[in-house]
Formats: structure tokens, C-alpha cells, sequence
């Protein structure tokens, strides 16, 4: 990402946390501010795929598309141990 593309965000940490990603941006030499975007960046990607499929899966029943009282049994058949 170019410098020209970044844009600046105002957040407010506890001051426990603070001192956490002070901690941690010393231990791996890089600003925290850069720290924290990556964090960000790897907690959005990890989170908003989580979130859209829960959606999809309360769209679908509300739809009422459930599993077939059959179809469920045949799964933990399966997953019997």
C-alpha cells in the first residue's frame, strides 16, 4: 500500500492494552502503528467471512431451509466414533 493511500484512524486503548502493542512493536522493531493496522487487517479477515456465512446461515432459516430430520441422522452416522 502506498503512503499516499493510507489514511489515519483515532482508537482508544485501555492502558493495559496500550502497553501490550508497545511491547510487542519493540519486540519485532516495527511502529506500532503499523502493528496495529496488521492486526486489524488479519482480525477482519479472520472475522467478516465468520460473520457473512452466520447470515447467510440465519437467511437460509429463515427461509425455513433446514436438514431433513434424515439428512442429520446420516451426519453423525458418519461421524460416529
Amino acid at each position: 500500500m502506498s503512503a499516499s493511500s493510507k489514511e489515519q484512524f483515532n482508537v482508544r486503548l485501555s492502558a493495559e492494552l496500550k502497553s501490550r502493542l508497545q511491547n510487542y512493536a519493540e519486540l519485532v522493531g516495527r511502529p506500532q502503528a503499523s502493528v496495529a493496522s496488521e492486526a486489524l487487517a488479519d482480525y477482519l479477515d479472520w472475522r467478516v467471512p465468520q460473520m457473512q456465512a452466520l447470515k447467510q446461515a440465519v437467511e437460509s432459516a429463515d427461509r425455513d431451509e433446514f436438514a431433513s430430520t434424515e439428512e442429520v441422522e446420516q451426519f453423525f452416522k458418519r461421524n460416529e466414533a
